[in-house]
């Protein structure tokens, strides 16, 4: 019999860029078919602080459209181990910058006991949704001196 190796590729996909699709064609490279998880706006709140830039329904959109990826599905719960559940994945693909982490090394055991592998791939260090948003906050901040102005508004044009 043939295995069937599905995978699952989590994130925010906010500000989507090369990063994310680099990860997502590496992770189709090692499944046959490949789901990636588009975390809810609150659980990225809840994980990172703050809500995404482009809200949900766009990210799963943009996601879905990539060719790599055979379905999209929302993230609304933190445990990755309770989205397995409801995936059924056998193999989770995360950026490196989770490897040796207490995240990472959580995933890892949570993972191993129930025969799902972790991979990790190399993390885009030169573009992030980080330094997009952290560009995006210095472009609409406003002069000394003047009101803050929204980008893409006539004034800011």
């Amino acid at each position: 019999m043939v295995q069937h190796r599905v995978g699952y590729a989590p994130g925010v996909y906010d500000l989507f860029h090369v990063g994310h699709l680099n990860i997502l064609r590496h992770a189709r490279s090692q499944c046959d078919y490949l789901v990636a998880g588009v975390v809810s706006d609150e659980m990225a709140e809840l994980a990172k602080g703050r809500r995404p830039v482009v809200p949900l329904v766009e990210r799963l959109e943009i996601v879905r459209s990539v060719r790599w990826v055979d379905a999209a599905f929302v993230e609304t719960v933190p445990e990755k181990l309770e989205t397995w559940r409801q995936v059924r994945f056998d193999v989770i693909f995360k950026g490196d910058d989770w490897r040796g982490t207490d995240k990472g090394l959580k995933l890892e055991r949570d993972f191993a006991a129930v025969g799902v592998e972790v991979v990790y791939f190399p993390y885009t260090v030169h573009t992030s949704s980080t330094l997009l948003r952290k560009a995006l906050d210095a472009l609409s901040a406003p002069a000394p001196g003047r009101p803050a102005q929204a980008v893409g508004s006539p004034e800011a044009l």
